[in-house]
Formats: C-alpha cells, structure tokens, sequence
C-alpha cells in the first residue's frame, strides 16, 4: 500500500475505531448488532463474504464458506483473509458477494457515496447488503452536541437516518427489504438490558443506538421487444394480375357515348 494521505487517515482512523470497540461500551453495542444479524446471516449461503468496517468480526456465524475482512494498510491486517486497500477501490470482482457488511463506515470515511458504491458493486444478485449505522435519535444522538463528543469516536462524523440512505441506495440500484433497530438502553446506562433490547426489537421501536438497514440488488423488469411486422405491400400487381379498379361515374358515361 501506498503512504497516501488517504492511507494514513485511513489508518489513523482505523486504529482509534478498533481501541473504541474494545471499550465495554463498545463490546456492549457489537454484541446488540451481532445479536441482530445473526438472524439474517444464518439464511445467507454462499462462497465469499466481506465486513468494511473497524470492529471485530460479525459474520462468524454466517454459513457462507470464505468470511473477508478490511484493512487499509498491510501492518493492521488481523489475518490472511484480510482485502487490504482503501475502501473505495476494493480489488475484488463484480458481484462476487453474497454477502457485504459496511460497519459504522459511512459516517466517517471521506467521500462515503464511492465507498457505498464500491460495496453494491461487489453484492450477487441473491446477496445482500447490510449496512450498520449510528442513528441520531438514540441516547447516543442526544449526546453528540455536548463539548468535545464530535472529535472523538462514535460521535465523529455524519451520522445519517435510514431514510438518507434509502435515496443513497436507491441510486445505485438497492432496495431497502427492512430496517432493524438494536441496542436499546437507558439514559446513563450501557445496552446490557436485556429485557429492554427484547422489548424494542420486537416492536422495532426508532430509537436503538444502532440501526441495520438489509438491501438487494433492485430487481430489473425484463421488457420484451417484440419484432414489427411488415405490412403487406400494395403493388400494381397481384398473382401476376392488375388488379380490377371500378370506373367512375364519368368513365361509364363516356363508355356508353363510344358505344
């Protein structure tokens, strides 16, 4: 990999993410957001799979075989499956996935349109895209105007609503199947509760720290082109015949005149 700017930053970036989710508060929100994926990932079959992202590994769970990871310089690699490189430009075939999970990424990374488009790139037609992000009308949300917060992680960044990203997806031909909202807590509390994550799951109340959008490839209506058929033509001639015209009124009187 190349010292870029872009590297470094990625790098820099990548290194505070990873020291945040070994936090307890951090291990407490990954371990909501596993919880919630679980469900989708255990009917998910295929060959390969990819997390963009700076937390630990979500998709250990997952039937799909070959589970890759990312890591924007050799040094932060955490193992031999790791796709080093700078998420806007992943060194990996179209349609390759079936399954790609973007973690927390969107919010912090420059230029997050490419990096989205890099990652619907990649997705199979039967695969699906699973984006995790921070929602602003969580207890986190609420705390982000206080001093300080916005340079620090989580609360770096633009933290966008499902609906943002629905028009953002929408342009690169996704479709949101359902949004799913997970670590619920209390106000001064970390999300360990777990009668309270029960409870919002299971109505899918707005107001999880977390929210995890699942999308696919938008299905395209195969339109059927139908050949046009000629008309047939009118020619002075038919079966070899000129073809028999009634005179006109004029014609049969100057006829009888001859006669």
């Amino acid at each position: 990999m190349s010292n870029s700017p872009l590297t470094i930053s990625l790098a820099q970036l990548v290194r505070e993410g990873r020291q945040y989710w070994t936090t307890p508060h951090g291990r407490a929100h990954w371990q909501a957001e596993r919880a919630c994926l679980g469900p989708v990932c255990e009917r998910l079959f295929g060959q390969h799979s990819l997390q963009l992202g700076m937390a630990p590994r979500l998709t250990d769970m997952c039937p799909v075989r070959h589970a890759l990871t990312w890591a924007p310089t050799r040094e932060l690699a955490q193992d031999a499956s790791s796709v080093i490189c700078t998420p806007h430009r992943l060194p990996l075939p179209d349609e390759s996935m079936t399954l790609v999970v973007v973690h927390h990424l969107l919010e912090v990374v420059p230029e997050p349109h490419r990096v989205l488009q890099e990652a619907t790139r990649l997705v199979s037609d039967g695969g699906r895209l699973i984006l995790f992000g921070w929602s602003p009308l969580s207890v986190e949300g609420c705390r982000r105007p206080w001093p300080g917060r916005r340079a620090m992680l989580p609360w770096r960044g633009n933290w966008r609503t499902p609906g943002r990203l629905r028009d953002w997806l929408t342009f690169v031909d996704f479709e949101i199947e359902r949004v799913d909202y997970c670590a619920f807590r209390l106000p001064g509390s970390q999300p360990r509760n777990a009668g309270l994550e029960t409870l919002g799951r299971r109505h899918n109340v707005p107001l999880g720290d977390s929210y995890m959008i699942r999308a696919r490839r938008r299905a395209q209506r195969v339109q059927i082109v139908r050949p046009r058929l000629r008309a047939p033509a009118v020619g002075p001639r038919l079966l070899g015949h000129a073809p028999r015209v009634a005179p006109t009124e004029h014609e049969r009187e100057r006829m009888t005149e001859v006669d």
